[in-house]
């Protein structure tokens, strides 16, 4: 029950918050949590999540990773850099059993950080389900994937009527804003996983008026050789496929990647977002969808497709033509954070080809 009140004063104080724009083409996303860049201490060592929401440019947050949907006892298993000091600490069976805890976390201040970037900042805070080491595989059956997204929900959404004081909850009475499909290997019954995360959210948006979020995470190739059922449906015609609000197509690592944009020109026979602005609009079961650019946010962040803030401008001028371009997803906080300046200027030539394109439509 205290759980429950608790719950429901945050609602009260923090109300719709989520800073995600379906209408805008400047939106910023940033994954944290796997702090590649590698310091593990200093200014240069990933900060804690409050760190990053505090500046203005940042839209959105994504948790990275949920390693494990179904993880030890049923648990979701996260993992964040730095877990087990300040992050998170090993979590604790309320029923005394702590070895059924293996790999679950505690994560007061990640908790506390996602309230205040939710209240103080606006910032919508996704959880990514998957990431590069994701080897889960998926479920057997549609009712199985089903049963463990209404687990998810329990878990990182809100606080529901029928929570006990023991149910596990990484973020206490913090709720995300949404989810992110990031998986990069086999995920069978995507579909049903997916589909009931989105049912479940829509149900409870409806209740509380709060906007929630199902966003993805392709490969640029496409089709996306682990998405794919969920962006186009079980058939690959559109039947059946999720509503997702956003994807957020990985244009490094891969031969489409931002290395292969040919500046000053509109053909482009590698980089191709002409396809996936295709796919939003004759095939995606949202019509509204917004596909951002992922980027590395640091030479070191990818094997392939970093691009100077500079260089980057060249792409964003190629893309405000495209009705589905909705900005930029960058991998990760911790890069972003030690190449200076590198997101400002990147949201600076967001909102410099934004204005052009409206001054445009205003001729």
């Amino acid at each position: 029950m205290l759980l429950l009140i608790l719950s429901f004063l945050s609602a009260l104080l923090y109300g719709a918050h989520a800073k995600l724009n379906a209408n805008s083409t400047t939106n910023i996303a940033l994954y944290w949590g796997q702090n590649s860049y590698g310091e593990s201490d200093g200014p240069l060592a990933q900060q804690r999540l409050s760190f990053y929401c505090a500046d203005p440019n940042v839209d959105i947050m994504n948790l990275s990773f949920l390693l494990r949907v179904v993880g030890n006892e049923g648990h979701p298993e996260l993992n964040f850099a730095a877990q087990g000091s300040e992050n998170c600490t090993f979590g604790s069976d309320p029923n005394g059993d702590d070895l059924a805890f293996t790999n679950t976390f505690s994560c007061s201040q990640v908790a506390e950080d996602i309230k205040s970037c939710q209240q103080d900042h606006g910032t919508t805070i996704l959880l990514s389900v998957g990431g590069a080491t994701y080897s889960e595989g998926g479920f057997c059956t549609a009712e199985e994937a089903q049963a463990a997204a209404d687990n998810l929900w329990s878990t990182f959404g809100p606080l529901l009527p029928n929570a006990t004081e023991s149910q596990y909850r990484p973020f206490g009475t913090a709720a995300l804003d949404g989810f992110d499909m990031d998986f990069e290997s086999r995920f069978t019954q995507s579909v049903p996983f997916a589909q009931r995360l989105r049912d479940r959210m829509d149900a409870q948006t409806s209740v509380d008026g709060k906007p929630r979020y199902l966003t993805a995470a392709p490969q640029c190739p496409y089709p996306d050789a682990s998405d794919d059922a969920m962006l186009n449906g079980p058939n690959g015609d559109g039947n059946g496929a999720v509503p997702f609000d956003a994807v957020f197509v990985q244009y490094y690592n891969n031969y489409c990647g931002d290395q292969s944009f040919a500046k000053c020109t509109t053909e482009q026979p590698s980089f191709n977002f002409d396809t996936w602005d295709t796919w939003a609009s004759n095939t995606s079961a949202n019509p509204r969808v917004k596909v951002l650019l992922g980027i590395p946010a640091g030479i070191t962040a990818a094997g392939s497709g970093y691009k100077s803030a500079r260089d980057l401008r060249f792409i964003f001028d190629y893309l405000k033509s495209f009705a589905s371009f909705g900005g930029v997803a960058m991998f990760d906080a911790s890069q972003a954070n030690a190449n200076g300046g590198f997101l400002p200027q990147v949201a600076s030539g967001l909102n410099a080809v934004a204005a052009g394109q409206r001054k445009r439509d205003e001729l």
